[in-house]
Protein backbone atom coordinates (compact mmCIF):
# COMPACT_ATOMS: atom_id res chain seq x y z
CA UNK A 1 0.00 0.00 0.00
CA UNK A 2 1.59 3.22 -1.10
CA UNK A 3 -0.04 6.50 -0.32
CA UNK A 4 0.94 9.73 -2.01
CA UNK A 5 4.04 11.26 -0.54
CA UNK A 6 3.11 14.47 1.19
CA UNK A 7 5.66 15.72 3.68
CA UNK A 8 3.09 17.92 5.39
CA UNK A 9 0.47 15.22 5.88
CA UNK A 10 0.93 13.47 9.22
CA UNK A 11 -1.94 11.06 8.55
CA UNK A 12 -0.28 9.74 5.39
CA UNK A 13 3.03 9.33 7.23
CA UNK A 14 1.33 7.48 10.08
CA UNK A 15 -0.54 5.16 7.71
CA UNK A 16 2.67 4.40 5.81
CA UNK A 17 4.49 3.55 9.05
CA UNK A 18 1.60 1.34 10.17
CA UNK A 19 1.64 -0.48 6.84
CA UNK A 20 5.40 -1.07 7.02
CA UNK A 21 5.09 -2.35 10.58
CA UNK A 22 2.35 -4.77 9.55
CA UNK A 23 4.51 -6.11 6.73
CA UNK A 24 7.42 -6.59 9.14
CA UNK A 25 5.14 -8.36 11.63
CA UNK A 26 3.85 -10.67 8.90
CA UNK A 27 7.42 -11.61 8.00
CA UNK A 28 8.20 -12.38 11.64
CA UNK A 29 5.04 -14.44 12.01
CA UNK A 30 5.90 -16.44 8.87
CA UNK A 31 9.35 -17.23 10.29
CA UNK A 32 7.79 -18.30 13.60
CA UNK A 33 5.28 -20.53 11.78
CA UNK A 34 8.04 -22.15 9.72
CA UNK A 35 10.07 -22.82 12.85
CA UNK A 36 7.02 -24.24 14.64
CA UNK A 37 6.21 -26.50 11.68
CA UNK A 38 9.77 -27.85 11.66
CA UNK A 39 10.13 -28.37 15.43
CA UNK A 40 6.74 -29.66 16.59
CA UNK A 41 6.69 -32.90 14.55
CA UNK A 42 10.13 -33.83 15.95
CA UNK A 43 9.00 -33.07 19.49
CA UNK A 44 5.85 -35.18 19.00
CA UNK A 45 7.87 -38.08 17.59
CA UNK A 46 10.28 -37.92 20.56
CA UNK A 47 7.44 -37.75 23.07
CA UNK A 48 5.77 -40.76 21.45
CA UNK A 49 9.04 -42.72 21.56
CA UNK A 50 9.50 -41.91 25.26
CA UNK A 51 5.92 -42.94 26.03
CA UNK A 52 6.38 -46.17 24.12
CA UNK A 53 9.59 -46.95 26.00
CA UNK A 54 7.83 -46.38 29.32
CA UNK A 55 5.04 -48.78 28.41
CA UNK A 56 7.38 -51.73 27.79
CA UNK A 57 10.84 -51.26 29.28
CA UNK A 58 11.77 -54.95 29.26
CA UNK A 59 15.00 -55.94 27.58
CA UNK A 60 14.97 -57.97 24.37
CA UNK A 61 16.25 -60.92 26.41
CA UNK A 62 13.27 -60.67 28.79
CA UNK A 63 10.92 -60.62 25.81
CA UNK A 64 12.62 -63.70 24.36
CA UNK A 65 12.34 -65.58 27.66
CA UNK A 66 8.68 -64.70 27.84
CA UNK A 67 8.01 -66.08 24.38
CA UNK A 68 10.05 -69.25 24.98
CA UNK A 69 8.78 -70.10 28.48
CA UNK A 70 5.19 -69.02 28.06
CA UNK A 71 2.86 -71.65 29.43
Amino acid sequence: MVLPEDTNNAVVDALNRIHEALEDNNDVLKRIANHYDSVVPVMKRNADAIEESREDNRSPLDKMYESVFRS
